[in-house]
């Protein structure tokens, strides 16, 4: 099978966080958990949670904080994709919502969800790049953003204490170097295993199993399609669900932590916008960034998983 590079260029990344703050010593006063227990499983100490506003508000926000830090021509943008699966309503979009926040609704854009859990920025990432690249599109804004304190049971001390709300935006255009590369995939399964109805439904066990496995071999999948190594990669950023899935990870692949970039221990599992939080904060934590390659990776129910490889 031929394997295809993007030509993209990451222009800007921007975030938002609510402000509200839920800490794991707050969750011990709603259920029979503790600080002590959360932190020694899953690495979470803190997740914000929003009030008043719902996932296209988050997902505008953080679009307006990628814009404003380049001072970016909103006009310029000719299609947005937003990944989630906690949209304001089952119709429209909240792409399409996002676009009217923008000011945008008499411009030309093309706009649509991706559900794929929380490998669903990585989805969107891939479909931006290939519309990019085929010469139609031009300027994409790509958001991952997630209102989890909707589905979240707040007396199911299993999944309560693991999520928080949170979004993250990228600016791309297309580029003439081929810098970019994409691997998604499923594994497609009705156990249930990790569902959402009205609440979200975890068998956190076999979430951790599959998810170990999956993290690595999406990395590997990646690096051995661009003949590189993993000496060859600047910094990892990985969906941020479980401390110990990473350092099982890093341990796997005979790594040091510090080559992922983690920031679950103040935002915990935001879902889809994850890795854009994190890819931002990553940023913003360089003084300057120059032909890094950064490899994003994650991992979803579906079960969907899949990696990306960014030289920036």
């Amino acid at each position: 099978m031929k394997k295809i590079k993007n030509s993209i260029k990451l222009i800007a990344t921007g975030t938002y966080i609510p402000e509200k703050v839920l800490t794991n010593f707050d969750l011990e006063k709603m259920v029979d958990t503790s600080d002590e227990w959360i932190v020694q499983r899953t690495g979470i100490k803190r997740r914000h949670i929003a009030e008043g506003e719902d996932t296209s508000d988050l997902a505008t926000k953080a679009a307006i904080n990628a814009l404003e830090k380049v001072k970016y021509d909103k006009n310029l943008i000719d299609l947005i994709i937003v990944a989630t699966f906690t949209p304001d309503y089952r119709s429209p979009g909240v792409s399409n919502l996002v676009q009217a926040k923008l000011g945008l609704s008499g411009n030309d854009i093309t706009c649509f969800d991706i559900n794929s859990g929380c490998t669903g920025m990585i989805y969107a990432l891939e479909v931006a790049s290939s519309l990019l690249n085929s010469g139609k599109y031009q300027h994409a804004l790509v958001i991952g953003a997630e209102v989890m304190s909707k589905v979240i049971d707040f007396t199911d001390r299993n999944t309560c204490v693991l999520f928080g709300d949170g979004a993250g935006a990228f600016i791309l255009e297309n580029s003439d170097t081929e810098n970019a590369y994409f691997y998604t995939t499923s594994c497609g399964e009705l156990d249930k295993t990790l569902y959402v109805d009205r609440y979200i439904h975890m068998d956190g066990k076999k979430v951790y199993q599959f998810a170990t496995a999956a993290v690595e071999k999406a990395i590997l999948k990646v690096l051995n399609d661009l003949n590189l190594t993993i000496n060859d990669i600047d910094k990892i950023i990985p969906h941020q669900a479980n401390y110990r899935i990473i350092h099982s990870v890093a341990k796997s692949l005979n790594v040091a932590l510090d080559k992922f970039f983690l920031n679950i221990d103040e935002y915990g599992n935001t879902s889809a916008a994850s890795i854009a939080i994190a890819l931002d904060e990553y940023l913003k934590s360089r003084e300057k960034v120059s032909l890094e390659k950064i490899l994003l990776v994650g991992f979803g129910s579906g079960f969907t998983y899949g990696a990306g490889l960014i030289t920036l």
